[in-house]
């Protein structure tokens, strides 16, 4: 088998933007990022999603690319976002729990912080 190129493995630190799967000792990144996977946590910290999407964002802004390459950077941004998302509806579960052991929870969604 061929070596993969660094730059295509989807580690953002050597600056892939491919979705980082098993193979790379992260989690089946398709649908755990969507939420409907095992529950596993994403393979990129909220952090590294989001400073990730900014820079797709960016480069797709900026243009100059070709339809391909545009196309599958939009599909990483979606990734990506599903990715963020997925945190964020985690914290928002910790933190209802923690609200409900406190006693503050049971009321309704106007009177939810979050």
């Amino acid at each position: 088998m061929a070596a993969k190129d660094s730059s295509k493995n989807g580690n953002p630190k050597n600056g892939g933007t491919a979705n980082r799967g098993a193979e790379n000792g992260g989690a089946p990144a398709a649908a755990d990022a969507a939420g409907t996977g095992t529950g596993a946590e994403p393979e990129l910290s909220y952090e590294e999603a989001r400073d990730e999407l900014d820079s797709v964002v960016r480069r797709l802004e900026a243009g100059g690319l070709s339809l391909k390459d545009s196309l599958a950077l939009w599909e990483r941004g979606e990734h990506l976002a599903a990715t963020c998302e997925q945190w964020l509806e985690g914290a928002r579960a910790k933190l209802a729990v923690a609200m409900e052991e406190r006693g503050q929870g049971g009321g309704s969604d106007a009177e939810t912080p979050f």
